[in-house]
Order: structure tokens, then sequence, then C-alpha cells
């Protein structure tokens, strides 16, 4: 599958028109549904495999945070054959009380993956919990940059960002 395929069968599989309240609190006349993407094996699959070219030679895990990356981490972790993490949210109150699920080493070097990336509040979340815990985020790798912000905020906290794809590519509304 071509990037340019890859592009057009997200863009089928899961953009919506309408008034959507982003994560960020921004409204938005579009929205990219990563779950109606995500859930379809055959994206799924060729996104992992992509978001797999993006390992280095010294990376350890990946990872992805609940909700949208944890297929994507999955996906990546079963292209790579790395082990992944699954980054909560919210701390868990009950059990082990984990940020995290999955095992992580103090030295671990992640590749963090992500679904939409708006401003990358929600990824950046993720990846301060991942280096309280001791571990090096190489780089964060979103499947679709909506090109709002999140590349800058995102390098402004001194991590590496990439994306598969970005809103030209998906021909997204306001894209240049």
């Amino acid at each position: 599958m071509t990037k340019q395929e890859l592009a057009d069968r997200i863009r089928a599989a899961s953009f919506l028109e309408g008034t959507f309240t982003l994560r960020s609190g921004r409204t938005s006349n579009f929205y990219v549904d990563k779950y109606l993407f995500e859930t379809q094996p055959e994206i799924l699959a060729e996104v992992g495999k992509r978001l797999a070219e993006h390992v280095g030679s010294d990376t350890t895990r990946i990872a992805g945070a609940e909700l949208g990356g944890v297929a994507l981490a999955a996906a990546t972790s079963m292209a790579c054959g790395l082990p992944f993490l699954i980054v909560r949210n919210k701390k868990k109150e009950y059990g082990t009380s984990k940020d995290f699920e999955g095992a992580l080493v103090k030295g671990d070097r992640i590749l963090l993956v992500e679904d939409i990336a708006t401003t990358g509040g929600q990824v950046l979340e993720a990846a301060k919990t991942l280096t309280q815990a001791g571990a090096t985020v190489e780089r964060i790798v979103a499947v679709v940059d909506r090109m709002e912000g999140a590349r800058d905020n995102i390098e402004s906290a001194g991590f590496a960002f990439d994306s598969l794809l970005n809103a030209r590519d998906l021909r997204l509304p306001g894209a240049e």
C-alpha cells in the first residue's frame, strides 16, 4: 500500500464532518475518528508496519496511551518484535496502582506512538509518565498530524516528532 493509498483508506474509513469538540477543547468542523480506522485489520496492520519503521537501533519498547494508542502500540509491537507498554490516562486506583501496564525497566528507550496529534497534549502527558519512570522517549510518532500545533509543542518539550500522514495527505479542511 502506498502512502497515498493509506491516506485515502484512513480518510474513507474515519473522516467525519459536523461540529466536534476536540480533546484540546477546540471546536472543529471535522473529525478523524481513530477508532474507525484502527479497528480495520488491513489499515491497522499497515499502520503498525509503518510505525515500526521508526524504531531506532537502541529502541527497547513501544508505548501508546490509552485508549487510542493501545491498538497502535500492539500493531507496532507485532510488526517489529519489541514489547509494548500501555500508558494510562489516569493512574489506576486499585490493584497495582500503576501509571502504565507492561514491563518497563529504567533505561528503556521508547518509541511512543500516537493516533491523531492536534496539540500533542495527551502524548506529552504519556511521555512525562514514561520519563518519570526512568525511560527515555526516543521519538513520538503520530499516525496523523492535524498540523494544529502538535509538532511545535512536542519538539518544544524536547522530543523528536514524526507523523505517518498529515492534514494535507488526508485533504483535511484548511490544509494547504
